[in-house]
């Protein structure tokens, strides 16, 4: 099992500027690259203070610039948000501009108060995101492209310049119902998925479907992979643990406003709503210990099979904590599941 570090761009204090918000997502990946981190995933999200990042293509061209070794996966690039014509020219650029490091992370999109307001409801959006990832991956692999369909209705086209990576860029498939991620493997997709702050045996069922969904494949389904993230930071002591997880739970009072629940953003700042977890229920959903602690935990994802681990480490502490709970983790985790020669 190797490790990804999510540059989940959160933003609780909106006065504190997207330059910072910026440089802060450049130096955890310049870090990710040091520690021997397998890549940095990027969020495309919209009109609010979570997972901000408006744009991932341009700032995977922009990690690849400060990096050597990193992969870069989008997590993930929302299609119904983005017209295929466009969307395919700019990912074969971002691809070029990486030198091949570059995974489409591709979704439907989650949260109905940002689809709502881009025009692309949230209900619409399986309908539009199958036939948009049928368009993209024609307009990849053929030339002279034609469509009629019902989101999309063009004459002959040609996107260029033409993919460099073969036959296409690298695609990981977003999904989080088991049916769906065992439907995705079947089409020979990677796939990203998360339990959030679901419990372990929801994780489990995950699992499993990408499983069945590999082993339906035979030798054909040896090289896909199985992304799983979650929050997960190493604490300095019983009481950073503590703190931390009280950040996560707040952290968590927002995602599941604008996920699950009503969306009420006021300014772009989502307000945090309660969660029905209880703090001990919620203690066992995510991974926030002490490094001997989080071996043992991470041991259960290694021994299930999942090849990525995608940790969210930006919860709403400092940056600079941000960098430590990287750093314990480089020094004292990550040696116990990738080889030495792996490790800068």
């Amino acid at each position: 099992m190797e490790f990804n570090h999510f540059l989940s761009a959160y933003y609780p204090d909106t006065n504190y500027g997207g330059d910072r918000l910026y440089a802060d997502m450049i130096a955890q990946a310049k870090h990710a690259d040091r520690l021997g981190y397998r890549g940095v995933t990027i969020p495309e999200h919209h009109l609010i203070n979570i997972l901000l990042v408006p744009d991932p293509l341009q700032m995977a061209v922009k990690v690849a610039s400060v990096t050597r070794n990193l992969e870069i996966v989008t997590s993930v690039c929302v299609l119904p948000l983005h017209d295929m014509r466009v969307f395919a020219g700019s990912a074969i650029q971002a691809d070029i501009l990486c030198e091949g490091r570059l995974i489409l992370g591709v979704g439907r999109g989650a949260f109905a108060y940002e689809m709502a307001r881009m025009g692309k409801p949230i209900e619409e959006s399986r309908e539009r995101f199958d036939e948009s990832l049928d368009v993209l991956m024609a307009l990849f692999t053929r030339e002279e492209v034609s469509w009629k369909g019902k989101y999309y209705n063009f004459e002959p086209i040609t996107v260029m310049p033409r993919p460099v990576t073969k036959p296409m860029p690298q695609i990981m498939m977003a999904a989080l119902i088991p049916e769906a991620i065992e439907a995705s493997v079947k089409r020979g997709f990677h796939i990203q998925t998360t339990p959030l702050n679901a419990t372990v045996e929801k994780m489990k069922e995950q699992v499993d479907a990408f499983m069945r969904g590999k082993q339906s494949l035979g030798a054909a389904g040896k090289h896909l992979r199985l992304a799983l993230s979650r929050v997960c930071c190493v604490a300095k002591s019983e009481a950073d643990a503590r703190a931390k997880l009280g950040l996560a739970y707040d952290y968590y009072g927002r995602f599941h406003n604008v996920f699950t629940g009503p969306g009420i953003v006021e300014n772009g700042a989502i307000r945090h709503l309660p969660l029905k977890q209880t703090m001990e229920e919620f203690k066992q959903s995510i991974i926030i210990c002490q490094a001997a602690e989080m071996i043992d935990r991470l041991g259960l994802y290694h021994e299930l099979g999942v090849n990525d681990f995608i940790m969210n480490v930006n919860i709403g502490h400092s940056n600079d904590e941000a960098l430590e709970c990287m750093e314990r983790f480089g020094s004292d985790v990550l040696p116990h599941f990738v080889p030495k020669q792996k490790v800068a």
